[in-house]
């Protein structure tokens, strides 16, 4: 039989009432329908925990503590994904903007959108709303903050 290789990313795939159901109104409307919430709002923009921020819609995890910066836009900013293949890139040209709209390659979720003028060593900024994430602290940092 065939088997889905190790580095593959396995897709949830769920209906919009499942969705609803279990994300909640706030994440369904930012995993599902692609919204934004607003700047300087998000538990996670001043949060300094160390750990891992995953899909608050699938659990994988996306990005780490130590690439999370503070870029001034208003929303959890980190200039490195954890894993090349965990976040989908689209192009998106709404609101009169051409950017690069970011994916859970995992549950095709809303993260938010990347951009190209973040610190080095990438140089990209991950704009990402907090309600799309979720932390999981580093099991020898039990303070999370």
């Amino acid at each position: 039989p065939y088997q889905i290789p190790a580095d593959m990313v396995k897709i949830v795939e769920k209906t919009d009432a499942e969705w609803l159901r279990e994300l909640g109104p706030e994440k369904y409307k930012i995993l599902r329908q692609c919204s934004t919430e607003p700047p300087f709002t998000g538990k996670y923009v001043n949060h300094k925990g160390k750990g891992k921020y995953a899909c608050s819609g699938c659990g994988s995890v996306l990005f780490s503590s130590q690439t999370k910066y503070d870029s001034g836009s208003g929303w959890p900013s980190f200039f490195q994904a954890i894993e090349k293949g965990k976040i989908k890139e689209i192009a998106d040209t709404s609101y009169g903007m051409v950017r690069t709209e970011i994916k859970c390659a995992g549950c095709d979720g809303h993260l938010g959108h990347v951009f190209t003028d973040g610190p080095q060593p990438t140089g990209l900024r991950y704009c990402v709303n907090s309600a799309a994430l979720d932390f999981v602290p580093d099991e020898s940092n039990n303070s999370e903050k």
